[in-house]
């Protein structure tokens, strides 16, 4: 029981905690153990001596109380409940014991790139997910997304029917009204169809894509997320004449790098662990414990401060505005022919010679946010150190899309947009509402020039969903089949491990409503057929034996793309460097963010929860400076009077070494 003198001192202490002005960050209790007030609380709700009991309220009496209690509860328990049956197995599946968790091989992809898994399911519920260690793509290892996969499948705000303008709707109401607008549009060879999805590398997917195409010629397929590679396959245009896929072998690498790229913060976990075996020393037995290899050395160049810039050996800090020359810089050094800068810095030349006198086994890594310039200097580079062949290998394209940037195709669908030329517009997955940038925002005065038809698959209804006319619960990748690649081309299997909890549907299943044959064909069905096609490397020999391999195992063997032969032009040396927009002191890096990626996983409360791997902080969205920055900004003095281009209000000021921080206002081309 609360005293009366302990409410009023709590109160004190509340009223003293909610005087702060703005946000609070607690980095424990003691922050507060010095006030009289909860000094006093404390006294009152926890004393010394509870032994020594001078309330007037006897212990016989506490006692009689106590036993009433817990007989009225054990007498809720007969409360008559309603009637539950439970169904027993008619005929249990063979593999299944109560208590013992099975595994399933599946995958998920992030940014068109598979990672193999092992989903764990005790009684046919999914209950945790670890890396496949048989899959070349993980050996074993998982990052945050896939972890948290799990509370994204049992969300309980995930879409769970198919909707009309907000309303419930049946399935076979939807495909109704599509099939006949499906019909009405052959006669013109599908021109006002507009298909928009993530970033796809599933053959499958692009094989019913093929199929569409074919069928309506007149019809066009656009890939856009904000997180994408189009840099890099421009980069590569650059420097061999054609988009590549780039391949890295960190395991036989003894000098690593990275020119913007956050190699440990990132969804290829495989590069994780290839560092992690080169830098680890193996010394050989019964010879003293001499070490039989060097350990790597890992450059950071960065413009910002990643998980991988905190773990280099060396990190050097530049300007964005300066990147380009630093990396020109680099190239001189290393003698790459026609690469010259005005940049110079004794850091960069200790680091060429030690890259140079590890040739063939150094390597080079860009960031995916570097303009395509730094990347075909990336490669440039590799090739002067003799990397290509060693530490380096490339391939085809994992996307087919990868010859024009997304961003180019988004632009060209915009613009039909724009003409009226769009009848039906089907947006598989994805977010573009909210996550198209400002100039190409797909807005309601935009989307409603789209008629009579617009279709948004997705897990949520979200901002795109409420500016369509069809909303379509889509499936977890733990509830449906499909195919996909990792990052060196492996064809991967993503099979269920449950049912569909809301019956949900798949890519597949929405693109196979335009075929004009068999639109009704069945997931796993339209998975099966495609690799039982001729030419499949399954399809050589017992299919039924070759598939059931593929789903145990998670991954076709043998399917990595193969090496490419190429050969870096430094012609665009000669080119002048794009200038930087913009103007003023201050300049942004904006990247996607280690734990809610480019912002899907918002609802995640595992990720949100999920410390910033360098600042620690969760829940927010932080704008970093360093301290001279912050000084002339007038940021972080600890009181209200901050100045200076950006508006602020401090909200947090402890002392004793305690931390504060500002909330700023940040205004950049007329966005906030």
């Amino acid at each position: 029981m609360v005293s009366k003198e302990s409410k009023s001192n709590f109160a004190l202490l509340r009223n003293k905690v909610l005087s702060q002005g703005g946000k609070n960050y607690w980095r424990s209790v003691e922050e507060f153990v010095d006030a009289p007030e909860f000094a006093e609380f404390v006294s009152q709700e926890y004393p010394q001596h509870a032994e020594q009991w001078s309330d007037s309220f006897s212990r016989r009496n506490f006692i009689k109380i106590m036993g009433a209690s817990l007989a009225l509860a054990g007498l809720s328990g007969c409360v008559i409940q309603p009637a539950e049956k439970i169904v027993p197995y008619v005929r249990q599946p063979e593999e299944l014991v109560p208590g013992k968790p099975l595994y399933y091989a599946t995958a998920m992809t992030l940014g068109g790139v598979a990672t193999g898994l092992l989903g764990c399911a005790n009684e046919g519920r999914p209950t945790k997910i670890e890396g496949n260690p048989e899959h070349p793509g993980s050996e074993g290892a998982t990052h945050v997304w896939a972890q948290a996969e799990i509370l994204s499948m049992y969300d309980p705000d995930r879409s769970q029917k198919v909707m009309y303008r907000g309303e419930p709707r049946t399935w076979q109401t939807f495909t109704g009204e599509l099939r006949g607008l499906i019909e009405e549009s052959r006669q013109t060879g599908g021109a006002g169809i507009r298909f928009l999805s993530e970033t796809v590398t599933s053959p499958t997917l692009i094989a019913q894509f093929q199929q569409i195409a074919s069928e309506l010629p007149n019809s066009r397929w656009y890939q856009y997320e904000p997180v994408s590679r189009d840099n890099a396959n421009q980069g590569a245009k650059l420097a061999f004449g054609a988009p590549v896929n780039t391949v890295y072998n960190l395991e036989r690498a003894e000098r690593i790098l990275t020119l913007d790229a956050d190699i440990f913060g990132g969804t290829n976990v495989r590069y994780m662990r290839d560092y992690a075996k080169s830098r680890n020393v193996v010394r050989e037995q019964g010879k003293g414990g001499a070490a039989t290899r060097q350990m790597n050395r890992l450059y950071a160049i960065e413009t910002g401060f990643s998980l991988t810039g905190a773990k280099a050996d060396h990190h050097l800090g530049v300007k964005p505005s300066e990147y380009t020359e630093v990396v020109k810089a680099v190239a001189k050094a290393l003698g790459v022919a026609g690469a010259n800068s005005t940049y110079t810095n004794p850091w960069i030349d200790e680091m060429a010679k030690d890259l140079a006198a590890n040739r063939g086994k150094s390597v080079v890594i860009v960031g995916d946010n570097q303009p395509p310039v730094v990347h075909a200097l990336g490669h440039a580079i590799n090739a002067a150190l003799g990397s290509v062949g060693q530490t380096v290998t490339y391939t085809d394209p994992l996307s087919k899309f990868a010859e024009v940037p997304q961003i180019e195709g988004l632009r060209e669908l915009v613009r039909d947009i724009d003409a009226g030329a769009v009848r039906m517009l089907v947006i598989l997955g994805g977010n573009p509402v909210y996550t198209t940038p400002a100039d190409l925002k797909l807005n309601k005065e935009r989307m409603d020039k789209v008629q009579p038809m617009r279709v948004h698959l997705s897990q949520h209804f979200d901002e795109t969903s409420e500016l369509c006319h069809w909303h379509v619960n889509a499936k977890h990748f733990l509830e449906m089949w499909s195919d996909t690649r990792a990052y060196d081309g492996t064809v991967t299997i993503t099979q269920p491990l449950i049912q569909p909890l809301y019956d949900g549907k798949s890519a597949h299943e929405i693109v196979q409503l335009f075929a004009r044959e068999n639109f009704e064909k069945k997931e796993l069905d339209i998975i099966r057929d495609n690799w039982k096609s001729a030419g499949s490397p399954l399809a050589a020999g017992d299919f039924e034996k070759n598939w059931r391999k593929v789903i145990h195992d998670g991954f076709v063997p043998n399917s990595a793309l193969p090496a490419r032969t190429v050969t870096a032009n430094t012609a665009f040396l000669s080119q002048p460097t794009p200038a930087m927009t913009g103007g003023g002191n201050l300049e942004f890096v904006i990247q996607h963010d280690p734990c809610v990626y480019d912002g899907r996983y918002t609802n995640n409360g595992w990720l949100q929860e999920l410390p910033n791997p360098i600042t620690k902080i969760t829940w927010e969205n932080v704008a970093l400076v360093s301290p001279k920055t912050a000084a002339d900004l007038g940021l972080n003095r600890g009181d209200d009077n901050s100045t200076g281009g950006v508006e602020g209000t401090a909200f947090i000021n402890t002392k004793g070494g305690n931390l504060f921080s500002d909330l700023v206002e940040v205004t950049y081309q007329g966005g906030k």
